[in-house]
């Protein structure tokens, strides 16, 4: 989905710090590891019982979902109904109808359009015909898809004591149905799912999906303040009844370098309102972390960050793209981490008793209070997508799937093999492959050369931006220290905020806990042996500088960037 004009809808600064601030918390993940990770959580693989029986009956096996125990039997004709004739709607409606001059009876027929465009339709049949499917197509493209049975367990367990919003990263198409794939296999409900309207443009596609759970979004909402209203009380409807758990990105679109983005605050804004008024006594916040060995998409989002227009969805380009079907992406791994009371989250943080001065069922704008705490929430959330690694890291090693039995060498081969299309490894030497044109093309530019080149230089630089939250705020610290040419641990620290304030864009971090990052980051170096602290200084030993030195390798991509663009003076060996 897209969520830049989800943004626009909520411009109280109150209200995105709010947003911000529950979405931190989902981040907190770092020194008090809200993820719920533990050295005991066991990963399984899902397609192991898959290859040993049938898929058909997999997919026409009875599926017996234990829902919210508040939520009523409602149909998808009866949830829409309910949102039409909300009060909120109607207000809205007449509102507009006098904005605009047109009768009432026009503006809520124009309403009703807009809802059947959005709508899902979610349906067992649909459910079953995409479990069949998926079970044949993920066996072809993935060796394993790894999910922790433990997050499963407090997954089930949250659905049935509150609303459940499901919150997973966003870096391929597949996240859109894998988590759906899961939960069927699983016996959990079925999500709905916010999805971009192009997706419902694919022809015969776009209709499995609407019946499979996903309501349809545009991209470009602007101050359509109709589609607004019709939107947010679709979305708070199906939280405030319990209907289904929502599933939606918080970083709006797949990121393109595979980095964890900025959270957009409009959907989260809705989700959670109907908590702010007391209108459901909690609701469940679940961050999911999905990472790939390969993305499937790997050439396509370099060519994007190169400036090559996004191709446009359709049924023929799917069909076209089944050659995948002939490639090997190796392992996908599915971390459901700890669900987040919103209760919890935000107590003591917002006052919701402001909400009580107007009707439930007029429009409200959020408070300033509001707007950050949610805000707050949204960032907490996207650490919490990808923390998980910080719990399995040793030192500055994320959890690896590395067998045990096969020697280094061969484990290396196969993992390289895996990435065939970007390197190659010749005599020892691990070198790019640039991008071949087409047969009898001749000579190219040298501005073609550089786009090829660059294609490489991208998607491998992508798959180090999924391990990049591991190694940033030590890889930070090891910049400052040597930066500064200081041992003083203020001068140091300086700098570390610095650094903090230079890449909020480029990483996930908690607005007012530097200091807890810094020592944190202190903490992890003191550990590997990189370096010595003590009240008044931070010293890097001899015997650390490989470790410091490769973590401010890892920054020099971003520091270089930062000089072409900005002239920004700051070097480093």
């Amino acid at each position: 989905m897209s969520s830049s004009g989800c943004n626009r809808g909520f411009k109280s600064t109150q209200t995105r710090y709010y947003i911000s601030t529950i979405l931190n918390s989902v981040s907190l993940l770092q020194c008090e590891d809200p993820s719920g990770y533990k050295q005991e959580d066991e990963f399984m693989d899902i397609l192991e019982e898959r290859r040993r029986s049938s898929d058909l009956g997999h997919a026409l096996r009875t599926f017996t979902p234990t829902p919210y125990r508040g939520a009523p039997p409602l149909s998808a004709g009866a949830l829409n109904r309910t949102v039409l004739e909300s009060q909120y709607l109607r207000y809205v409606t007449k509102e507009v109808a006098m904005e605009t001059g047109e009768s009432v009876d026009l503006v809520r027929e124009e309403a009703s359009g807009i809802l059947d465009e959005m709508s899902q339709n979610l349906q067992l049949g649909f459910i079953r015909l995409l479990g069949f499917t998926l079970s044949k197509v993920f066996k072809r493209l993935f060796s394993h898809i790894n999910i922790n049975q433990e997050g499963l367990n407090r997954l089930q367990q949250a659905i049935q004591e509150s609303p459940v919003i499901l919150m997973p990263n966003h870096r391929s198409y597949v996240d859109f149905l894998v988590l759906s794939y899961i939960l069927f296999t699983y016996d959990l409900p079925i999500p709905v799912i916010a999805a971009g309207i192009p997706l419902m443009d694919m022809k015969m596609v776009g209709e499995i999906l609407r019946r499979s759970g996903a309501f349809f979004i545009r991209r470009a909402i602007g101050s359509d303040k109709l589609y607004w209203a019709v939107l947010s009380e679709y979305v708070k409807t199906i939280v405030r009844t319990g209907y289904a758990p929502v599933e939606f990105y918080v970083e709006g679109l797949r990121s393109r370098t595979l980095k964890s983005l900025t959270p957009k605050l409009g959907m989260m804004h809705m989700v959670l309102e109907p908590f702010f008024k007391g209108e459901v006594y909690d609701i469940t916040l679940v961050p999911i972390s999905i990472s790939y060995d390969r993305v499937l998409e790997e050439s396509l989002l370099a060519h994007e960050l190169l400036g090559v227009p996004k191709p446009r969805e359709t049924t023929m380009g799917l069909l076209k793209a089944r050659r995948v079907l002939e490639e090997d992406y190796g392992s996908m791994h599915v971390y459901f981490g700890m669900p987040l009371s919103v209760r919890q989250l935000t107590k003591g943080r917002v006052d919701r008793c402001e909400y009580n001065l107007l009707p439930r069922d007029l429009p409200q704008r959020p408070s300033v209070e509001t707007q950050e705490c949610v805000s707050w929430l949204a960032q907490q959330v996207i650490r919490t997508q990808t923390l998980w690694l910080k719990g399995l890291a040793i030192s500055f090693g994320a959890r690896l799937d590395w067998p045990e039995q096969p020697p280094e060498n061969q484990v290396m081969a196969s993992s390289m093999a895996l990435h065939r299309s970007v390197i190659r490894c010749h005599q020892g030497c691990v070198t790019l492959l640039e991008e071949e044109g087409p047969v009898g093309a001749g000579p190219f530019t040298t501005e073609e050369g550089v786009v090829r080149r660059a294609r490489a230089v991208l998607m491998v630089a992508a798959y180090r931006n999924q391990a990049l939250h591991v190694f940033i705020r030590p890889a930070m610290l090891a910049l400052a220290i040597h930066t500064t040419r200081s041992s003083q641990r203020e001068d140091i620290y300086s700098y570390f905020r610095f650094l903090l304030d230079l890449f909020s864009n480029d990483f996930i971090f908690i607005t007012g806990r530097s200091s807890q990052d810094f020592e944190e980051a202190c903490s992890l170096l003191r550990k590997c042996g990189a370096v010595q602290t003590s009240q008044q200084e931070v010293t890097s030993p001899e015997e650390g500088q490989r470790t410091t030195s490769f973590l401010r390798a890892l920054l020099q991509p971003f520091i270089d960037a930062y000089q072409v663009c900005g002239g920004l003076n700051v070097r480093f060996k």
